[in-house]
């Protein structure tokens, strides 16, 4: 499926190297206050080329609204945006147009759909991320109206771990290229992937995510689960392979009387004391902050020599080609802030047809 969300409902199109990639939003209500420089902000902070540790593609990722907007104002019908590809170079892909690349996914399209777009990877390249970091920038238009914000910063890279971010002034997350508000470990991570960079090779991290001023009551009781819905949104970010909320993994270390979250009442509010469950009970916000962690495995593509077969079976080695990121997570934190932001605008739009 290429198409996201219930009530506030996206759906992405185009490829990499395709003349435009784009979104169409549905749902949205009428009269949300329209920033096309939020747009503009959150596309510089995911676009190539903005740092030595980023991909050097140079995309200005220039985008027009076609349709929903009328005087500065949402009109509750489609809202649709496309932003055009510039910086293509898709000869930097012809040497695998019959090659699988290892841990791609070049074999699962082939062999789903008989056919692929080998240029950049396509419909799977994260240059689709474009799209979704559109239509996240709208969410938070809608969210900004409630008092909510999402935030979301670089926690980890390889074994480089930031404070808890409870300890940490997330204002301080643009102050670096790492997008790490804890300035000594981000100098260690800057550090840590200019090495990988010129080893040729790529590392992992972690990008943490906290949505604040949520309402209680947002989430479905059973299969729609508001973390279960973020996971998923998270999930289908590309090259995520984990994703924990609350106390999460480190959760099961802790006996159920240390874990437990106290209810206290704290003037016309019930809140808890500590907050373990990460905001969510029952699949339901309580009220409190939630707060997660999305990991991101090694990029793929690595500009070193690899074994792999071609589409007869062949034996073959594939060299590492093109423009790619070292490590992912600078660029991938306003993608997962626009995934958390179009998770959450959808569950406020359905909280409104949950009771009269």
């Amino acid at each position: 499926m290429n198409t996201y969300g219930q009530h506030f409902r996206i759906t992405t199109f185009g490829e990499s190297h395709g003349p435009a990639i784009g979104v169409i939003i549905d749902g949205c209500p009428a009269g949300v206050e329209f920033d096309e420089l939020l747009i503009r902000r959150e596309l510089d902070r995911r676009k190539p080329g903005q740092s030595r540790i980023t991909t050097q593609r140079q995309e200005e990722e220039g985008f027009k609204v076609l349709s929903g907007v009328f005087e500065g104002k949402t009109t509750g019908t489609p809202i649709a945006i496309v932003i055009e590809n510039q910086d293509q170079r898709s000869k930097d892909y012809t040497h695998i147009k019959d090659s699988f690349r290892p841990s791609h996914a070049d074999y699962t399209y082939d062999v789903k759909y008989g056919i692929r777009d080998y240029r950049g990877g396509g419909r799977s390249s994260a240059r689709e991320t474009a799209a979704r970091v559109t239509a996240g920038a709208v969410a938070k238009m809608l969210l900004h109206r409630s008092g909510i914000t999402v935030q979301a910063f670089v926690s980890q890279v390889g074994d480089l771990r930031a404070p808890h971010f409870s300890t940490l002034d997330l204002t301080k997350t643009e102050e670096n290229i790492v997008r790490c508000p804890h300035p000594e470990t981000a100098e260690k991570m800057i550090s840590l992937i200019d090495q990988v960079r010129l080893d040729q090779d790529t590392i992992g991290g972690v990008v943490t995510g906290v949505i604040k001023n949520l309402p209680a009551g947002l989430g479905e009781p059973v299969f729609d689960k508001f973390h279960a819905e973020l996971g998923k949104a998270m999930l289908g970010i590309n090259a995520v392979k984990g994703f924990e909320y609350g106390s999460g993994f480190e959760g099961v270390q802790q006996r159920g009387s240390l874990h437990n979250d106290e209810f206290v009442k704290d003037g016309d509010r019930i809140r808890t004391k500590t907050n373990h469950s990460g905001g969510v009970q029952g699949g339901i916000t309580n009220g409190e902050e939630v707060y997660f962690n999305v990991a991101f495995k090694p990029v793929a593509t690595i500009m070193q020599d690899q074994q792999s077969i071609d589409k007869e079976g062949n034996a073959v080695t594939v060299s590492g080609k093109g423009r790619h990121d070292p490590c992912v997570v600078p660029r991938a934190v306003p993608i997962v802030e626009a995934m958390a932001a179009l998770v959450a605008a959808d569950f406020l739009l359905r909280a409104r047809l949950s009771r009269v």
